[in-house]
């Protein structure tokens, strides 16, 4: 005799099957597969290739289906019944909600879509994630808060998650649960032979994949309709947000529909954004680096890894992700965004959240908050035909006040000198030192080249650079002469050749300084053959992307 029904409401591919597969390995539960499958046929008309044999072989009233299968006689002590939330459609039985125990399983459809768009294209209304949150809403009105389980718990320590299912439900743990055999199953509905090929393949809750494929463009729009309401089940609430500004238009469209890794998650462009109580918000207080993706490699990663680690300590940072973790951010969100070549990251740490604004105590209360932000980026600068640059009355920090060393987010040193270079119509600002000295512009460092020597500006006030450093063994394998050493403003106005480094620009031909022509006005020939040896090291030189073909 059925003592309790229990039911699990959940969107399609959301391990739903395997839950089930789970419940009917139970020594006291029979289980039900979508019950309410030809009732949704039915009534709404809808096409499967399997819809007249369901029709003819299921019950097709629904509230015959809730008054005699759901909650009729049975032979064990639970009914676990799969319910695909879609299919409970209006002028069911209000014994379905009243009656038994409730659950709500979700999944984040960033990892559920593609599944699902295998068999059927993808639709909102498919999905049916906003029809989940209506069903907690009526239990919850009905006093029956469901308890919610989401699959990657499942997939992480399926024991632990299904232990604390079954607390919630107040009924014991079985170890059974965990395992099953592989193959059809005697409770399979008709259906099976279309959605279970992969569930019939397991022999219980199988891991996530650590990187999955590039999210298809095609699919966004639904995963951006469908986040905001697994999120609200995620969370059992979402706060309103304020009215968005019109979009401005991007430099690179494709860029429009980009993921972005914050925090411990891949969010859409639009939800990726970091609390007010962060300390980045609160006082610039974060570090940061730029990276370059290069046929499927990520230049220089471990130095500019060893780089942000640094600046972080220096800034007295806690609760910092470890290296690994870092990595696997940066690696998974480029593959999800597919991408390989020709991009960008500006990869972010900052303090972390605060229980209060301003400088009062609380920082880092709940650790450091790490932003990976990868986009379509070519060098910004015209790399070809070469840049203008003036010299800025802001002066560049003294490690007196700032030190530089630190890659800090706190730019406005930079922001005001290039605030006079846009004033000026130039690309960039050339920013001194507190004697005078060239130190480097508001963005990147700088070169220039006398009489066949190649000379920079010490890194005493600026950053010292990572591409500025791979173009210094440049020059060297090149055999030229390299000085490093004070220089004034008026050897770069009469010098043969000035170039910047940075990993935005990469390695950019300057052609006029404060109104002064840079030799002969066109690229040096110093500087094209170290643009194309950087070229060449870029094409060789890296981190592989795991799993880039």
């Amino acid at each position: 005799m059925v003592e309790e029904v229990i039911h699990s409401w959940s969107a399609p591919r959301s391990l739903s099957t395997s839950l089930m597969y789970s419940f009917a390995q139970r020594d006291d539960a029979e289980v039900l597969d979508e019950p309410l499958y030809a009732h949704y046929l039915r009534v709404t008309g809808a096409d499967r290739p399997y819809r007249e044999e369901l029709l003819s072989k299921m019950e097709s009233d629904g509230n015959k289906v809730v008054n005699n299968i759901i909650h009729g006689p049975g032979e064990k002590k639970y009914r676990f019944c799969k319910h695909i939330v879609k299919q409970r459609l209006p002028g069911l039985s209000d014994e379905l909600i009243k009656k038994g125990k409730h659950f709500i399983l979700i999944r984040n459809p960033l990892d559920s879509l593609q599944s699902f768009d295998k068999v059927l294209p993808s639709s909102f209304h498919e999905l049916g994630l906003a029809d989940l949150v209506s069903v907690y809403s009526e239990l919850c009105a009905a006093g029956k808060s469901p308890a919610i389980i989401d699959a990657s718990e499942l997939q992480e320590d399926p024991e632990a998650a299904l232990r604390g299912l079954c607390e919630d439900l107040d009924i014991p743990f079985q170890a059974s649960m965990l395992k099953w055999e592989a193959g059809p199953k005697s409770v399979d509905g008709i259906w099976a032979p279309w959605w279970y090929k992969s569930v019939h393949k397991s022999t219980g809750f199988s891991h996530a994949v650590k990187y999955r494929p590039p999210f298809p463009p095609s699919l966004y729009d639904v995963l951006e309709q469908s986040l905001p309401f697994y999120n609200m089940l995620k969370t059992h609430a979402r706060r309103t947000r304020f009215p968005k500004l019109p979009k401005p238009s991007l430099p690179v469209p494709s860029n429009e529909k980009i993921l972005v890794w914050v925090g411990d998650e891949i969010l859409t462009r639009d939800m990726a954004t970091v609390s007010v109580f962060d300390s980045v918000v609160q006082g610039g207080d974060s570090v940061w680096e730029g990276l370059r993706i290069y046929k499927g490699k990520v230049f220089k990663l471990e130095e500019h890894l060893d780089r942000l680690f640094d600046s972080a300590k220096a800034l007295a940072f806690n609760n910092v992700p470890t290296r690994d973790e870092v990595n696997e951010a940066i690696f998974k969100t480029l593959i999800r965004n597919g991408m390989f070549d020709n991009a960008h990251i500006r990869l972010s740490l900052t303090r972390g959240k605060k229980v209060t604004s301003g400088m009062s105590p609380g920082f880092n209360l709940y650790g450091c908050t790490l932003i990976v932000l990868a986009e379509w980026k070519p060098p910004v600068y015209d790399n070809t035909k070469g840049i203008t640059l003036v010299t800025a009355t802001t002066r560049r920090n003294s490690p007196n006040n700032l030190d530089s060393k630190i890659h800090h987010n706190n730019l406005l040193n930079n922001i005001l000198a290039k605030i006079e270079g846009n004033n000026a119509n130039a690309d960039d600002a050339i920013m001194l030192d507190k004697d005078g000295y060239v130190s480097e512009t508001n963005a990147t460092n700088i070169f220039l080249v006398k009489k066949g020597i190649v000379m920079t500006p010490h890194a005493d006030y600026c950053l010292p650079g990572i591409t500025r450093a791979t173009v210094m063994d440049l020059v060297k394998k090149e055999n030229l002469v390299l000085e490093e050493r004070r220089i004034s403003l008026s050897e770069f106005h009469t010098a043969d050749e000035v170039w910047t480094t940075g990993t935005m620009g990469e390695l950019s031909p300057v052609t006029k300084v404060d109104g002064r022509v840079v030799g002969d006005g066109t690229v040096g020939p110093v500087t094209r053959r170290l643009q194309n040896s950087f070229q060449k090291l870029t094409e060789g030189l890296g981190v592989p992307i795991p799993d880039y073909h």
